[in-house]
């Protein structure tokens, strides 16, 4: 493929399925290139019509084998699947992908499957900027379910979760303390809890504890049922399969008009503060301006909210021009 493919030129292959002009999409978007705006802007309004699923959990819960199990469920139904493994940790220890790899293997080989891995690359709201848009592009090349793969239960978790129409949170008997780390950081948006692993010690006792912090919670028309599975040798899967489609028939529908809405301007707004931020570093001088404002922090001779009024001021001074982000 030609390096300087135009993004009309790379749009119209995405459009026809091509594996390869995927890949380069997901990179420009992962990049940051300006001619990805132009690339996005051709493919939005072929977006829409896939579904998509995000799977959660802290490590070692067992996601990528039961997102594998899923995929595996479509496929014998003629479905084209996408995955997204979101990797939140260096895109160079490479332990988070192999272990994909490892897991899901079988499915690398198939065509009807296209699986890619990203990372945050230590990009403050990166993560779930580039996610999305990898989601749209796998949406308008013509994959009829996109299941995305998220580790721990942090704020890029929640933010990628926001583009998911049902979101899956998995987890395992032994978990202990999690429970709570799990209610405060993604209780408001599980769709789905799944309770893997669930041959072990346990899991009828963390089924209970999430029924009861349910129970305690307030929900709209929706209540997220709790299911036990077996990822490794697929018990339960086709049960998930059915929730997961049972959700999103009723996830558009009226009743989440307002869900949808909100996901499309928090991702708007996430798209703002990111380009807000890098205009700042580019235009602005923050990286000077931003180490003197630090040290003045740092030495108490101003606090936070002045030092970042200040860059504000500054930035508002300063000429604008044309952004080199996506």
């Amino acid at each position: 493929m030609s390096r300087s493919l135009s993004p009309s030129a790379l749009a119209e292959r995405i459009l026809a399925g091509s594996t390869p002009a995927i890949a380069r999409g997901i990179t420009w978007a992962e990049s940051g290139l300006p001619e990805f705006r132009e690339l996005l802007a051709l493919l939005y309004p072929r977006t829409g019509r896939a579904r998509i699923t995000g799977f959660t959990g802290s490590p070692g819960a067992g996601k990528s084998t039961l997102t594998a199990a899923m995929a595996r469920l479509a496929r014998k139904e003629q479905k084209r699947v996408g995955i997204i493994a979101v990797d939140p940790t260096s895109p160079f220890s490479g332990g988070a992908i192999l272990g994909d790899r490892i897991r899901m293997q079988d499915l690398y080989t198939d065509p009807g499957v296209l699986i890619r891995s990203m990372a945050t690359r230590g990009q403050f709201g990166g993560l779930a900027r580039a996610t999305a848009d990898a989601v749209d592009i796998l949406d308008a090349s013509g994959f009829d379910e996109i299941l995305v793969e998220t580790v721990g239960v942090g704020q890029d978790e929640v933010e990628v979760f926001q583009l998911a129409e049902t979101c899956v949170v998995v987890l395992t008997p032994g978990m202990g303390d999690d429970i709570q780390a799990i209610k405060a950081g993604l209780m408001e948006v599980a769709d789905i809890f799944v309770v893997n692993k669930s041959d072990r010690e346990g899991a009828d006792r963390v089924v209970l504890e999430i029924m009861q912090m349910l129970e305690m919670g307030e929900h709209g028309e929706w209540l997220p049922p709790v299911l036990k599975t077996i990822a490794k040798d697929g018990t339960g899967v086709a049960a998930l399969r059915a929730e997961v489609a049972k959700h999103q028939e009723f996830a558009r529908g009226d009743g989440f008009a307002a869900r949808r809405r909100e996901r499309v301007r928090k991702r708007i707004e996430a798209i703002v503060q990111f380009e807000l931020l890098a205009r700042l570093r580019a235009e602005g001088g923050l990286g000077t301006s931003l180490e003197e404002n630090v040290s003045r922090v740092e030495a108490r001779n101003q606090d936070p909210h002045g030092a970042a009024w200040e860059l504000l001021r500054k930035f508002n001074k300063e000429p604008h021009r044309e952004s080199d982000g996506n």
